[in-house]
């Protein structure tokens, strides 16, 4: 008979094994006991929420006490945000307001961040830089190998991330050298490549949206940054319901909970509907189970998945092209999105069908060959992207092998997003294989019925 544990069993086992939900207190380590002192000064202290690591997720926030739904989890004042109003009235003010042509609000929050690590105990903000990563884990940090196992949609767009960091430092490079009379050693090793990937990361992965208005002084991008302390240590989860704002009221940045959070659990928020190649890609992790994650169809995908005898090939996927139906197709937990399904149908339609593409963009059958044949290129095209995926996984095992501490965390992002992006596709294959099964059933009903309404779809 299976024994029965009880509380003391459950934390015994939670003892040896480990509970993602309970946290490992932090709130005593001397980096945050400077932070949370340093906070206080500026009008800010947190009862409920104190630091901590969880096993799953990392560092977080851990809840005191339990919170109900519609509480305020935290409530940051405006002294303790990090906004380009903090820097323009920093020691390097004058000399941004004075720079031609102006700089943009996110370099003028990356080059404040760069000269206060850089300051070290001489930095009014040390408490926080000192909390910051060191390095982050989105792909413009990966090595070029890592880079190159990404799936295809996101591989383009992190080769796309480099290049946007790479032209902001060469471009800024001339304004570095003008804070030269701040610093007594030269900026070229200070303000390096390096440190502005460093900045330009802890800027994209952390700030909230906060409009500020338009500065005289600045760039005409918008300016909807706000890095804010001890906020930024809240996790995403894709299931938690919060509203979070700045209050005009209070001149406070506000979280309230929409669900509750029970005590010694950790708080979360979540940074919108991502899909986790977007979470990979901006914020540099991957949520497990994550029901907005999709795995995308690239135009190179397509093609290797159409017959060759098909003459139109060309000319169907430039019409794909021109009436945007060649981005952003998708395959999720329930099968391959519309806008994918419009894109086979469209690749199927026969030769004497071309003229009614008109009806399958607005979802209408063509011909019930038309139907099988898309749902056909939708299982060939999953079982490639299967077969591609279990390739990938195969060399990231033999590279973990041989791999670099640092490697291999790039290799394990890498690794639970290809995992998660096979349950995808494997779970579109099954309902893709229901759906031609399910077809040839009501096929053979039809014509064992010499046509007759068995079906409820027409043969």
């Amino acid at each position: 008979m299976r024994k029965r544990f009880g509380r003391a069993g459950r934390k015994r086992r939670r003892k040896h094994f480990g509970d993602p939900a309970q946290g490992v207190n932090l709130s005593g380590e001397s980096q945050y006991v400077e932070l949370r002192r340093w906070l206080k000064l500026r009008g800010f202290s947190s009862t409920c929420l104190i630091p901590a690591h969880f096993s799953d997720t990392g560092r977080g926030l851990m809840t005191s006490e339990t919170i109900e739904a519609g509480d305020l989890i935290i409530s940051l004042p405006e002294k303790c945000l990090l906004s380009t109003s903090t820097v323009l009235r920093s020691h390097m003010g004058e000399l941004i307001k004075r720079w031609k042509p102006p700089v943009s609000p996110l370099l003028a929050l990356c080059t404040f961040l760069i000269s206060e690590r850089h300051s070290g105990t001489r930095s009014l903000w040390k408490p926080y830089i000192d909390v910051l990563p060191k390095t982050y884990t989105c792909p413009v940090y990966f090595s070029e190998d890592t880079v190159n196992l990404l799936p295809a949609a996101l591989r383009k767009k992190a080769l796309k991330q480099r290049e946007t960091v790479q032209e902001l430092y060469e471009s800024a490079v001339s304004f570095f050298k003008s804070l030269q009379p701040l610093f007594s050693q030269s900026v070229e090793n200070i303000f390096t490549q390096d440190a502005l990937c460093w900045a330009w990361c802890s800027v994209n992965t952390r700030t909230v949206y906060m409009k500020h208005p338009q500065s005289d002084f600045l760039s005409m991008e918008p300016d909807v940054y706000a890095l804010a302390p001890y906020l930024d240590l809240l996790n995403h989860c894709p299931d938690v319901q919060v509203e979070a704002a700045f209050s005009e009221q209070s001149r406070c940045y506000e979280i309230r909970s929409g669900s509750g959070c029970r005590r010694r659990e950790q708080a979360f928020i979540c940074y919108g509907p991502h899909d986790n190649q977007r979470l990979l890609l901006e914020y540099g992790f991957v949520a497990r189970g994550n029901p907005h994650s999709a795995v995308y169809v690239e135009r190179e995908d397509l093609q290797l998945c159409l017959t060759r005898r098909d003459q139109q090939i060309t000319q169907k996927l430039m019409f794909l092209k021109d009436h945007d139906f060649s981005e952003n197709l998708t395959f999720g937990l329930d099968g391959p999105s519309w806008r994918l399904l419009m894109a086979l149908r469209l690749l199927s339609l026969q030769p004497d069908e071309f003229s009614s593409w008109k009806r399958v963009l607005l979802g209408a059958p063509v011909s019930h060959s038309c139907e099988q044949h898309s749902f056909h290129l939708a299982a060939v095209l999953c079982q490639h992207l299967i077969d591609e995926n279990t390739k990938a996984l195969e060399k990231i095992h033999v590279m973990k092998g041989r791999a670099s501490a640092s490697l291999r965390h790039q290799l394990d992002l890498v690794e639970s997003l290809r995992n998660e992006e096979q349950r995808i596709m494997h779970c579109s294959l099954d309902m893709l294989k229901r759906d031609e099964t399910m077809t040839f059933v009501e096929d053979s009903l039809c014509s064992v019925s010499g046509g007759s309404q068995i079906s409820s779809r027409p043969c």
